[in-house]
């Protein structure tokens, strides 16, 4: 099956960058709808059955490359709390990742095993969320392909649903990666997480600590000695778009109470 890349209307707003991405915002049901296209590539929230049976199919894949067990893990349906994103071409998906907002009736994933950790930030007010289910299918596993996907988790959790502070429950073996490529601290000791029948430590990153790595590293790509992902972001003004869009529905929408 040939997958449609993702095409917004004319009155969709874009803005280009080295002619490595477009950033593509519209509002739908009065929410934003973010996409990142590149040449290769594009990146969006997922939104048919189809993509989310992939997705779960990619997540299934890798995570019993790795030995872990699968057997917890189910195509779950698009909700309000829960952002999964996926990287795909014309024919198939290439990444994805899910971005899992905190609610009071069901918490975050990590609260299994980190709830004394994480109730630490909510206790201070913060809103928080959780990273889940990274898998890149390794033939595609470019630096520019991991930043378009935590760059997109990152625009629907900072800027959309205004979180302050992000966790990822990983393998030890992985922790490092994600210290080196996005600043994640190690906050939560070694466990065995249920879901996997693996080890896992919780990581956590403030969102305002990946705003500012944005706004000095991206757009450089490999020019830079920077060795994060953070060079491969791009370098635009979607947060602004993103606000404005925002604020554009608060005022019809105080319009229309005001009216009645």
């Amino acid at each position: 099956m040939t997958r449609p890349s993702y095409k917004l209307d004319r009155s969709q707003k874009q803005a280009e960058h080295d002619n490595r991405f477009t950033f593509q915002l519209e509002m739908k049901h009065g929410r934003p709808e973010c996409a990142l296209e590149c040449n290769d590539f594009s990146v969006r929230r997922t939104a048919t059955v189809l993509d989310y049976a992939e997705t779960t199919s990619l997540v299934k894949e890798m995570y019993s490359r790795r030995g872990y067990s699968t057997d917890g893990i189910v195509s779950i349906p698009r909700r309000a709390n829960t952002i999964t994103l996926d990287a795909h071409d014309s024919e198939k998906i290439m990444g994805t990742l899910t971005v899992r907002l905190d609610t009071r009736e069901s918490g975050l994933l990590a609260d299994t095993l980190y709830a004394d950790e994480i109730n630490e930030f909510r206790a201070k007010g913060h809103s928080v969320c959780e990273v889940s289910k990274l898998a890149v299918d390794p033939r595609f596993g470019s630096k520019q392909l991991m930043a378009s996907l935590f760059q997109l988790g990152y625009l629907y959790a900072s800027v959309v649903n205004r979180v302050a502070d992000a966790f990822i429950e990983v393998n030890p073996r992985h922790a490092g990666f994600y210290k080196r490529m996005l600043g994640f601290q190690e906050i939560g000791e070694l466990r065995i997480c249920p879901r996997v029948n693996a080890p896992a430590v919780l990581l956590h990153v403030e969102l305002a600590y990946m705003r500012q790595q944005i706004a000095f590293h991206s757009g450089r790509g490999s020019s830079t000695m920077e060795k994060s992902l953070y060079p491969y972001f791009l370098n635009c003004s979607a947060e602004d778009w993103i606000d404005r869009a925002l604020r554009t529905k608060q005022t019809a929408t105080a319009g229309r109470i005001g009216n009645r």
